[in-house]
């Protein structure tokens, strides 16, 4: 029983370090996603300001991971990245005007995933 735990408590600690967190089961479909993510989709969704230069850019889905929309209904945002000197790779890639949709790339347009807004 003991081992157990210090194995869960090492894990933890290991999550930590890296600056992750273990999902919890009241996140759902929040799960992995960082808090990061919904702070930047509620600054979309505000009109800004935005931190970064870039943001609000085109993202032209040159990857074609995400449906073909025309040119200009996507648009990118940086997500912060806690400890980061630079943009970082996680961004929040919006569709619509007003956004409708949203999708987060944890490593810069190599993969996504829809994310509904919190409430």
């Amino acid at each position: 029983m003991m081992h157990t735990l210090l194995l869960r408590l090492s894990a933890l600690a290991l999550l930590a370090l890296a600056g992750c967190t273990p999902a919890s089961p009241d996140k759902g479909a929040h799960a992995g996603i960082p808090p990061e993510a919904f702070e930047t989709i509620a600054l979309i969704q505000q009109g800004g300001p935005f931190p970064y230069r870039k943001d609000g850019t085109v993202f032209q889905n040159r990857e074609k991971l995400l449906p073909q929309k025309p040119r200009g209904w996507y648009r990118e945002y940086t997500v912060p990245t806690p400890g980061a000197r630079d943009r970082g790779a996680r961004r929040i890639v919006a569709g619509g005007k007003p956004p409708e949709i949203f999708y987060y790339t944890p490593d810069h347009y190599r993969s996504f995933r829809q994310v509904e807004p919190r409430p």
